[in-house]
């Protein structure tokens, strides 16, 4: 095992122990070691959530799923990155579209995080209608929903 996989290894330990900052270092020295895509993809995702600098963050992203478009952690980081970000709706689309690939249990946590919604009682009228939310309070509470 060479220096960069080695720091690759403890980047993704310190993610999962929650130290970002650490997780930054280490992405940070293996992506200068070895530029490849999945250090990108990982060192993206630290840029956005310790940094906030989302747009450097989707490139990078973007860059590494250009490269490896059948790798679901692309579309993870990815997807982490527009959560980040509050853009929920295209982080769905994107962790969906991984789950695509092959079988990830982060993306499934993530999307499980996510939460799904039910679809609107009244699909004639739109979610936020008075009627469609009380509506779908009462047949969830009343157990119909």
């Amino acid at each position: 095992m060479n220096e960069a996989e080695k720091l690759f290894t403890k980047g993704v330990e310190a993610i999962k122990n929650g130290d970002m900052v650490s997780a930054l270092v280490f992405f940070e020295k293996a992506t200068q070691l070895d530029n490849n895509p999945i250090n990108r993809s990982y060192l993206a995702f630290c840029i956005a959530r310790e940094r906030g600098q989302f747009k450097k963050a989707i490139s990078l992203c973007e860059e590494a799923l250009k490269e490896e478009p059948e790798k679901p952690v692309h579309y993870l980081n990815l997807g982490r990155v527009y959560i980040l970000n509050g853009q929920k709706t295209e982080a769905m689309r994107l962790l969906r579209e991984g789950l695509t690939h092959k079988e990830n249990s982060e993306i499934v946590a993530e999307l499980v995080g996510l939460g799904m919604r039910k679809p609107p009682v009244l699909p004639l009228l739109k979610r936020q209608s008075p009627l469609n939310r009380y509506l779908g309070i009462i047949l969830t509470r009343i157990g119909l929903r």
